[in-house]
C-alpha cells in the first residue's frame, strides 16, 4: 500500500524476530593480579579519577607488581566517539598486555 502524500510514514521491527547475537567468549577469571597488568576503562562520569586513584592504591597494596592502563589510554565510552572507542577497546586490550579490566566505576 502506497504513503500518501504528507501522511507519515513509519517503519517497525517485530519483536519476535530470529536474534542476532555475538557468541561471547568465556575466559578464566584473574584470582592474583600479583604482576598483572590492569586496565582502566571509563565512562568520564561521576567521580571516576578519585575513585581509580584509590582502587589504584588499594590494588597496589594487596599485589605486588600490579601495573595499571591508565583510563586516559582508552577514551570515553560515553562520549561522542563512544562507538568507535569501544570497537576498538579488545584490541588495545590485546596490544598493551592486560590481564584484567576495571570499567566504567563511578559514584
Amino acid at each position: 500500500m502506497a504513503a500518501t502524500p504528507g501522511t507519515p510514514v513509519y517503519h517497525t521491527i517485530w519483536p519476535l524476530a530470529r536474534k542476532r547475537g555475538i557468541r561471547a567468549v568465556e575466559v578464566t577469571a584473574v584470582t592474583d593480579l600479583s604482576g598483572k597488568t590492569v586496565a582502566e576503562i571509563w565512562d568520564r562520569m561521576f567521580q571516576g579519577e578519585e575513585l581509580y586513584a584509590e582502587v589504584r592504591r588499594h590494588l597496589r597494596a594487596r599485589f605486588p607488581g600490579i601495573k595499571f592502563v591508565d583510563y586516559d589510554t582508552f577514551g570515553d565510552i560515553h562520549g561522542p566517539d563512544e562507538r568507535n572507542v569501544v570497537a576498538g577497546i579488545a584490541d588495545k586490550l590485546k596490544a598493551l598486555g592486560c590481564d584484567a579490566a576495571i570499567v566504567g566505576i563511578g559514584a
